[in-house]
């Protein structure tokens, strides 16, 4: 018979129109749990007459797949973040959706997983991605505890767990070797939340380039965990007292403020001191001297996350961390 509506058909449709609930009807497209042979004949033979084929829903009950793809963002972003996740969420976007999944986007704090919780116990999900990584990361150890697919955007210390990355600590230890090279053996360093594993890399990074150029690194010239302005500030000032050759920022947000820290002091760059970002973002396209910086691509770190994702929500065997690649800057502020 050909069909009398063109209407794509919902389970609901087809619960009303037969008088039983959706359940009723869920059961009977997957086959499972307890129903009467002559209901499920008769939701079978109603959905094949009105030439019903399965949308999304239909068929992850199926399948027992929701086809939606949880994403959770680390709540403390900052404005210099966001377009990095916005960037990694459109890669991730168009992977799922090609894929004919959807995103639900999740937020969480460092220690805290309620959401997430909620998220994986309401069966809304048939994989996670987690958008950061922590040292000690609870959102990581829920998710191991749980059996259900997940990655990591970033790296984790964390044993077979899925990771996707950019190669950040061969990234910051190319930079500063060029640095190195160049005789600025006095490289101070700001900023970094020390229990962020991306923090952990970049400062590995530097710590690498100092021992393969056989200079010895400085403990007075780093200071981590600082991201308030009046720390930073703080930080430079304590630097210039040491005569550091160049300021190496963990990222634009840090950045951003030693620039307008330097322009308070009429610090003159690059002539009287060097200064890099170990991040791109679009916040310092337009500051003059421009910026030396190292770049990622987030579109595409978003795509391989989410694609090696779903490969594993499929049962297919992936390799345990996948390294992307990265891009040297060197622009003026450290010419």
């Amino acid at each position: 018979m050909e069909p009398t509506n063109e209407k794509k058909l919902t389970i609901s449709d087809v619960a009303e129109a037969l008088g039983v609930s959706k359940s009723t009807v869920s059961r009977a497209i997957s086959g499972k749990g307890r129903i009467g042979k002559g209901t499920r004949e008769r939701v079978l033979s109603y959905i094949e007459e009105h030439n019903y084929k399965p949308n999304v829903l239909a068929k992850g009950l199926a399948q027992l797949k929701t086809y939606n793809i949880g994403v959770m963002l680390p709540e403390d972003y900052t404005v210099v973040d966001l377009p990095f996740f916005q960037t990694c969420l459109i890669g991730i976007e168009e992977t799922a959706v090609s894929m004919d999944y959807d995103i639900l986007l999740t937020m969480s704090r460092e220690g805290e997983c309620t959401q997430l919780v909620r998220m994986v116990e309401n069966h809304k999900v048939d994989g996670v991605i987690l958008m950061r990584t922590f040292t000690k990361d609870i959102h990581i150890e829920y998710l191991k505890s749980q059996g259900i697919p997940f990655v990591t955007v970033g790296s984790t210390h964390y044993k077979d767990v899925i990771q996707v990355d950019n190669d950040h600590r061969s990234a910051c230890r190319e930079l500063i070797s060029i640095l190195l090279m160049k005789k600025m053996n006095r490289i101070g360093l700001i900023g970094g939340i020390e229990s962020h594993v991306v923090t952990q890399n970049r400062l590995k990074g530097y710590m690498d380039a100092h021992e393969q150029a056989g200079i010895a690194v400085i403990p007075e010239i780093i200071f981590v965990n600082v991201e308030k302005e009046i720390m930073i500030e703080r930080a430079v000032e304590k630097l210039l007292l040491e005569h550091v050759d160049c300021i190496a920022c963990l990222d634009d947000a840090v950045c951003m403020h030693v620039l307008n820290k330097l322009r308070k002091e009429k610090i003159s760059i690059p002539e009287e001191l060097k200064v890099l970002s170990f991040y791109d973002s679009s916040i310092l396209e337009n500051n003059l001297p421009t910026i030396t910086s190292l770049y990622f691509n987030a579109r595409e770190l978003g795509m391989v996350a989410c694609k090696i994702l779903l490969e594993l929500i499929e049962g297919n065997r992936v390799r345990q961390r996948t390294l992307l690649g990265y891009e040297v800057i060197l622009k003026e502020s450290t010419k």
